[in-house]
């Protein structure tokens, strides 16, 4: 016998074994076809970990709005945000708005 022919025959040896053959397949199984199989657990950690990158996301911008809320509820806070945001003013005051270059919106920008 050729020397290729014995290593064959020693590596393809354990596969001759009934239990390994189905150690085999039921780890082929559970790996792939299974209903839970470790494909389905890595998509599905990686969907949980999203939703609760989500979740933290939507935790600091609910602090956020509190903290607005509670600064419109004052009169001074709410004076101050008509001012700022919707440029109103008290009678008899002037408002001059001043727009530097690089605070413009260019076509560019857009």
């Amino acid at each position: 016998m050729s020397n290729s022919k014995v290593n064959k025959k020693k590596y393809l040896r354990p596969f001759k074994n009934v239990f390994v053959l189905i150690l085999i397949v039921f780890a082929i199984w559970m790996l792939f076809f299974d209903s839970n199989s470790w494909f389905i657990h890595h998509e599905l950690n990686n969907e949980i970990e999203a939703l609760e990158n989500e979740k933290e996301y939507y935790k600091k911008e609910i602090e956020k709005d509190r903290k607005a809320i509670k600064e419109l509820s004052t009169e001074e806070g709410l004076e101050k945000f008509a001012r700022e945001e919707y440029y109103m003013k008290r009678e008899n005051e002037e408002i001059y708005i001043i727009e530097y270059e690089d605070s413009l919106k260019t076509k560019e920008d857009e």
